[in-house]
């Protein structure tokens, strides 16, 4: 881990803020398992600014940089969303300027995550941080230093503008994410490093600190938790990992000697899309009729499961005994919102995962979709046997939970580990070429 000195505090951003006006009530809707029909929505009554890119066929995409700076939003579903049931909708994706975070915050996002996938995507793709890195290349910042000062303030900026909203539901919303090294999945001790270094250079009250949820860093979790360190802990695509890092949150907040635990939150990244990914392929293989009757069914199975071991686990003594010291439960969250099969319907793993206590973070399409024509209602456990038949009946199949769970977990920390190196890879190439400049 690259040591930096203190950065400097960023120039306080303007707030969002809007002025909520009631709405009439949207229908209601009954959302079991999608099949895979096909349902091609057309995004366009959103006020959020968007642009299609002529090269690639497909929706039309938020994108950061295009967004008006602080134009005004009326009330959308997300406020319904958050308001009605109880579930949080985070935006998953951050690049520069920060402030075009503004007309989103105003539609009713209450926080941002990133990840290296998402740093490599904003620095590698646009000018915004050259002045910065010039800077910090020319004052002899070695390039792992440079990229992490860039993040840094990314990071800082953004929790800047959600301060609002972290103040105004007392530590219940309005965080920012920021990864440590996905080269460190396999390093506890190292990890812990990294979250407590990351901590307190960002020095912001409602940042989290992503910790991925791999065999070596569920230690970590619980050593960070019990520093307390909020934290956002990733890539959890199991039930059975998905418990270990509740066990972990539980465990660092008894072993941390606070007498107010009430600062120290924490949620669960649970991954959705890429469950019925490889899983899909799988019934594809198999090939029979109940086989292929499965498909686009098992992510959402899995994460109403998810849910169904979250109430378990956050009631009875053990944790009434924490809530007596202030302790908060560990939300759950859906990552990886997005629809990868153009078959299914665009909200599939937005819809259907509703519920209290609970956040689910969008990247652009998932977020514009959800915006234009999704309904709001209590989705997550309105049919939990459902859920469990169709778990069954892909164990009956031959599909090891497990397995998957595993396979997925080492496809995620690689696709990281592959973007942050590319990103330090052009970074020195940018850095190469403002050398041979300035000769």
């Amino acid at each position: 881990m690259a040591t930096i000195s203190r950065l400097p505090t960023p120039s306080p951003a303007a707030s969002a803020s809007s002025t909520l006006r009631p709405r009439s009530s949207q229908p209601k809707i009954l959302i079991g398992f999608y099949s895979g029909s096909t349902f091609n929505a057309k995004v366009s009554s959103s006020k959020l600014a968007v642009r299609s890119n002529p090269a690639i066929r497909g929706p039309l995409v938020v994108r950061c940089s295009q967004v008006g700076n602080g134009s005004p939003a009326k009330r959308t579903v997300l406020h319904d969303l958050y308001e009605k049931e109880g579930q949080s909708p985070w935006y998953d994706n951050l690049c520069r300027p920060v402030t075009d975070l503004l007309p989103l915050i105003a539609s009713g996002v209450r926080g941002v995550t990133s990840n290296p996938a998402i740093f490599q995507k904003a620095i590698s793709s646009s000018n915004a941080y050259n002045d910065q890195f010039r800077e910090l290349v020319q004052s002899g910042k070695d390039i792992e230093s440079a990229y992490w000062e860039l993040v840094v303030k990314d990071i800082q900026d953004a929790c800047k503008l959600f301060e609002p909203i972290y103040d105004q539901t007392d530590g219940g919303d309005g965080y920012v994410s920021v990864e440590v090294s996905p080269r460190l999945a396999d390093d506890t001790k190292g990890t812990v490093e990294a979250a407590k270094w990351l901590h307190k250079v960002v020095d912001r009250s409602n940042v989290y600190i992503k910790i991925p949820a791999t065999a070596a860093c569920v230690p970590s979790i619980k050593e960070v938790i019990s520093l307390g360190i909020s934290v956002n802990v990733t890539l959890i695509f199991s039930l059975s990992r998905y418990e270990a890092v509740i066990d972990a949150y539980l465990d660092g907040l008894e072993s941390s000697g606070l007498s107010d635990l009430s600062r120290v939150t924490s949620v669960a990244s649970f991954f959705v899309s890429r469950v019925d990914t490889l899983i899909d392929k799988k019934l594809d293989k198999i090939g029979t009729p109940e086989a292929l009757d499965l498909r686009g069914k098992a992510a959402v199975a899995q994460a109403a499961l998810a849910y169904k071991l979250y109430q378990k686990k956050f009631s009875g003594p053990r944790w009434e005994a924490l809530v007596k010291k202030g302790a908060k439960k560990q939300r759950l969250l859906w990552a990886s919102t997005s629809v990868k099969n153009p078959a299914y319907p665009d909200t599939l793993y937005v819809a259907p995962l509703i519920g209290p206590d609970t956040v689910s973070t969008m990247p652009d399409q998932a977020l514009q979709a959800f915006i234009d024509h999704g309904l709001v209602s209590r989705t997550i456990d309105s049919n939990v046997s459902e859920a469990e038949g169709v778990y069954s009946a892909l164990e009956k199949l031959g599909i090891d939970w497990s397995n998957v769970g595993s396979q997925l977990e080492l496809e995620g920390v690689d696709s990281f580990k592959k973007s942050f190196d590319s990103l330090l890879d052009t970074l020195q190439e940018k850095a190469n070429s403002l050398k041979l400049v300035s000769l």
